[in-house]
């Protein structure tokens, strides 16, 4: 099992973000739970020197994308490749620093997921069972658990989902739900029985709990959930009666056009297979195993808190039972024994007015219409400075045009255009400083010592902690420009030792904040790179490829996804990037041109009505 230490430098970092629908757009509130914090993260574990695969995609299977192909009229590929080209753009746009941004409709991952699937059964842990199934009374479709909502049974919470209740944290099936209603269109649901295979979840409890008691340095309303799921186990459901999806690997079943594996089971498997994607990509078809066999390397998961007991209960008994670490026992399989999460990184919700963001409720900001109008680095400031990191979080856009005036561009912007552009104007170049003062010393003190308590922060994923840190900088290296008075200094000849030191000191000061806010503000941090008078690519942005799916391995069933079918993914080459986690000397003698307006201000009435897409109501 991996400890709680912090990584060391030159370790492997597996990056695992939570796989957005491809059922629609998505929006501010999926990228400040998934997308913001886990880029922020693999930036940060690169730049300290770190191996960092991080891996998602789009989860292109379960009825959320029938029932949107159906209002559309649409089939439901045509619905899957149009949104997942959407969200591509959407999170290339944002600077998301993917390995690999892929789609759970690939050969790879319809092979993997079957692998997975079939080491349980041989190990024991995946049983049939017949169960009370729900039927949506008007289109005779299978309703999943987490379309159907009523009252808990146990806590007596109204707005519990057939598969578990938020509020208790119990697990539930939808035949337990009082007055059980489908989210689709309100009708009550008929319950017919079925026959699944089930994950046998209180076989796998004790190696569970004993995996969990060791999760000590989790954000605790994680692990508190977490440990409570162990308290109420029981077998849970890994198929579905459905026609979209992976056919079940077993006998007599893989052939059933409407019996496939439960889109839960998949999309967490999809962490693995986007890493074996990832390696045969590369060009070196085992570069996975040193991410997922070796011990030493450390996995992060980051979700909403909607999705932790996949990520902290199901996905790590499936691991677990794979492997025969349950208590039946069982053998290794073609994968061989694979690690554990390291930690399960779940921030709660960002909400509008007090309400979850929601498409189909009209309550949304779509991540295309932001970075129209305001650009990526703006709204990542936001999620990471304001978001819903450790409570439910209400985004209004006065909050927003306040943080990104204030802070971004008076307190940020300002420090380097006033600062560059004092240097250019009486040196045209970064001055040679003189003997330092005590003043000097002290704000070059506090910007290097200030590597290591934001470094700190973020290798435990406490965004918050580190941006107030480093902003701390600004505002001290603002305070220290106005306390020496370089344009005083400019004006006395007998004093351009001193301006060239006070210079120096500043223009170091902001290579040094620079560098620590590049994992929130990395196109941002480029700029400023190249204002310093430096050259090439200081903070890697990712790109959008086309690919084409040419896996041969063996798959089994029908509907299966065709070889040939091209698809978009999100690369990019960060290894080269010039970006690391310590201070970098600002050279006397390299040229200086004037700088341009580093961050733009936002006209104070928009936090008050809002852009024309999204008016404040």
């Amino acid at each position: 099992m991996n400890s709680p230490e912090t990584a060391q430098p030159g370790q492997n970092i597996l990056v695992c973000v939570a796989w957005p629908y491809a059922n629609g757009p998505r929006h501010i509130g999926h990228v400040a739970g998934f997308g913001v914090p886990s880029d922020v993260f693999a930036r940060y574990q690169r730049m300290a020197g770190n191996n960092v695969l991080m891996v998602s995609g789009t989860d292109e299977h379960g009825t959320p994308l029938l029932v949107q192909a159906d209002k559309e009229g649409v089939t439901v590929k045509e619905l899957a490749d149009r949104y997942n080209r959407q969200i591509v753009t959407d999170l290339a746009g944002l600077g998301l620093s993917y390995d690999l941004f892929t789609r759970t409709t690939t050969r790879t991952h319809y092979g993997v997921v079957q692998e997975l699937f079939k080491g349980l059964y041989a190990n024991g842990y995946m049983v049939k069972e017949t169960t009370q199934g729900a039927i949506s009374p008007s289109t005779g479709r299978t309703l999943p658990d987490r379309y159907i909502e009523g009252t808990c049974p146990i806590c007596g919470a109204t707005d519990a989902r057939g598969d578990q209740c938020d509020t208790c944290g119990n697990q539930l099936d939808p035949a337990d739900l009082i007055n059980p209603v489908s989210k689709i269109n309100g009708e009550t649901p008929e319950f017919v029985e079925t026959e699944h295979f089930m994950l046998d979840l209180p076989a796998l409890h004790d190696a569970l709990k004993a995996w969990l008691e060791t999760r000590e340095d989790w954000r605790p309303n994680v692990l508190k959930f977490s440990l409570n799921l162990l308290e109420d186990m029981r077998p849970r459901a890994m198929t579905r009666d459905i026609d979209w999806g992976i056919p079940i690997p077993v006998e007599g079943w893989e052939d059933n056009p409407s019996k496939k594996l439960y889109v839960w089971f998949d999309a967490v498997v999809g962490y693995l297979s986007a890493s074996i994607e990832w390696a045969r990509r590369s060009g070196d078809s085992d570069a996975w195993k040193d991410f997922w066999q070796d011990p030493a390397t450390r996995g992060y998961y980051f979700m909403g808190k909607d999705n932790i007991t996949f990520h902290s209960q199901i996905w790590p008994a499936e691991l677990l039972g794979y492997a025969g670490k349950g208590a039946k026992g069982g053998n290794e399989h073609a994968f061989g024994e694979l690690n554990l999460p390291t930690e399960v990184v779940s921030s709660e919700f960002l909400t509008m007015s007090g309400s979850k963001f929601s498409s189909s409720k009209g309550v949304v900001i779509y991540v295309k219409d932001f970075l129209a109008e305001f650009g990526a680095d703006p709204l990542r400031y936001f999620i990471a400075v304001a978001g819903p990191e450790n409570n439910d979080t209400d985004f209004t856009w006065d909050e927003f045009v306040r943080r990104v005036n204030n802070e971004l561009a008076n307190g940020w912007g300002n420090l380097v255009n006033r600062t560059v552009s004092m240097a250019h104007k009486n040196f045209g170049q970064v001055p040679a400083p003189a003997d330092l003062a005590e003043a000097d010393r002290a704000i070059l003190d506090l910007a290097e010592s200030t590597f290591a308590a934001a470094g700190d922060e973020l290798s435990r994923a406490k965004f918050k902690n580190a941006v107030t840190k480093i902003m701390h900088v600004v505002g001290e290296a603002n305070a220290y420009i106005a306390d020496q008075e370089p344009w005083k200094l400019a004006k006395d000849s007998a004093q351009r030792e001193r301006l060239a030191t006070v210079l120096w000191t500043a223009l170091q000061v902001v290579a040094d904040c620079n560098a620590m806010l590049t994992p929130f503000l990395p196109h941002i941090a480029q700029q400023v790179h190249e204002t310093l008078g430096r050259s090439g690519v200081w903070a890697a942005v990712p790109r959008i490829e086309d690919v084409t799916d040419d896996f041969d391995g063996e798959l089994v069933g029908v509907n299966l996804p065709e070889k040939g079918q091209t698809y978009p993914v999100i690369v990019g080459d960060y290894a080269s990037q010039q970006a690391v986690w310590k201070r970098t000397p600002v050279v006397p003698g390299t040229t200086l041109e004037k700088p341009k307006p580093l961050v733009a201000k936002l006209d104070p009435e928009l936090g008050e009505t809002g852009p024309e897409w999204a008016r404040v109501q």
